[in-house]
């Protein structure tokens, strides 16, 4: 805002792009607009389109999106990209970097870290080799520590969030303390395996009075079969049972503790042949209060009719998309992380065997847009057991303990 109220006097443009114009740039454009009114420029100013101008200095704001056509601005007064992280490179250096050029504008990076082959980590590291070489200082970071010290509420939120998602999760390491991540590897550490292993017993019945969850990765169709068959062995069905462990009493808000009791696997049998067995399992056995289901594909039938044997409000349907799969990566991890997800100790079966393999083998890859993939690679096998983990830890979200209320009559 200052910038241009210095500027009123020049014909000069100012770009401001970012990830998405809804609702990012909307936000940006609301927001100077206040602080324009604010300091008292109303008179001399102007907001049309996805412009604001104070007298003839204007602020262009653009998308970053894909399919956005922005070519042919110039940005003589600044040019900034907010959200860097997120902003393709490639459009970048190709659509918005050129509108720096006549002027040799400054170019202003805004964002928190993410991976290592993001547009703010590529500037962070330019600009912090320039800063080496002439001791002018262009990068400027401040972490969760910084912000804490003014604000008690903003240290208290983000402790709690420490404590949720554990000191290593990817959101913490990066929303937090603006730590980039590699951009792949093993998806669990030594570290972490080790906190995943539990002591209690496996059981192949619940006990009276506990209150039992489940996560389902349904088998592939035969199209997926004959790619499996060659990565070493068939898909399998595998359903995931976990005990709800509460909080004490006092902390009852907090999340339950999961306990893996149980794997049932299946393998060579279609979901319509196995659908009686599995509504038998979790309705008249398990007695599960929620179960997560792989709804894709083949998946999306058999999930359907969980949900008409058991109950609409027991059955949560999943589809693995980029999307919904990255929240379910991030949701073991912080599980995992947090002591909240315990696996039942040795028992020499081939079900904990292959569940330790596949948690081993894991591996991640973290993509644009805070999104990440985890996976067994073909060549190793398949993920099926961790997959089912991963939908167990999503049906004990809000599985809150049940509390008695009534009242005394006189």
């Amino acid at each position: 805002m200052l910038l241009l109220a210095l500027s009123a006097a020049r014909d000069v443009d100012a770009v401001k792009c970012a990830p998405t114009f809804r609702p990012q740039l909307l936000v940006s454009m609301r927001r100077l607009w206040a602080r324009i009114g604010q300091a008292g420029l109303a008179n001399v100013s102007a907001l049309r389109g996805n412009t604001v101008s104070v007298g003839r200095a204007r602020v262009v704001f653009l998308s970053a999106e894909a399919g956005a056509n922005v070519v042919g601005h110039t940005a003589g007064l600044l040019l900034e990209v907010d959200e860097a992280q997120d902003v393709d490179i490639e459009k970048f250096d190709r659509e918005f970097r050129p509108m720096a050029a006549t002027g040799n504008t400054t170019t202003v990076y805004y964002g928190t870290a993410w991976d290592d082959s993001t547009l703010l980590e590529r500037a962070k590291q330019a600009h912090l080799e320039a800063e080496r070489r002439d001791g002018v200082r262009r990068h400027f970071e401040y972490d969760w520590q910084a912000v804490a010290a003014h604000n008690p509420a903003y240290a208290r939120f983000v402790e709690g969030e420490r404590e949720r998602l554990g000191p290593t999760h990817p959101l913490f390491l990066t929303q937090y303390c603006l730590k980039p991540i590699s951009g792949g590897g093993r998806l669990l550490t030594a570290s972490q395996r080790a906190q995943l292993a539990g002591e209690h017993e496996r059981r192949s019945a619940p006990a009276a009075g506990e209150a039992y969850v489940a996560g389902l990765d349904l088998a592939g169709g035969e199209s997926e079969e004959a790619g499996n068959a060659r990565a070493g062995g068939r898909d399998a069905t595998v359903l995931t049972i976990g005990r709800l462990v509460y909080p004490a009493s006092e902390a009852l808000g907090g999340e339950p503790r999961v306990e893996i009791v149980e794997h049932v696997a299946w393998t060579g049998e279609p979901h319509e042949a196995l659908l009686p067995r599995l509504i038998d399992v979790l309705r008249n056995v398990w007695r599960i209060a929620r179960v997560a289901v792989d709804a894709t594909g083949l998946g999306e039938t058999s999930a359907a009719l969980l949900a008409s044997a058991l109950g609409e409000t027991r059955v949560e349907r999943v589809k693995f998309t980029a999307e919904s799969k990255s929240k379910l990566g991030f949701g073991l991890l912080a599980a995992i992380n947090g002591g909240r997800l315990k696996a039942y100790r040795g028992d020499g079966s081939p079900e904990h065997r292959e569940f330790w393999r596949q948690a081993e083998l894991a591996r991640v890859a973290y993509r644009a847009n805070r999104t990440m993939n985890f996976f067994v690679d073909p060549a190793d096998g398949h993920d099926d057991y961790l997959m089912s983990a991963a939908l167990l830890v999503r049906a004990s979200l809000g599985q809150q303990r049940r509390v008695a209320t009534g009242r005394v009559r006189g």
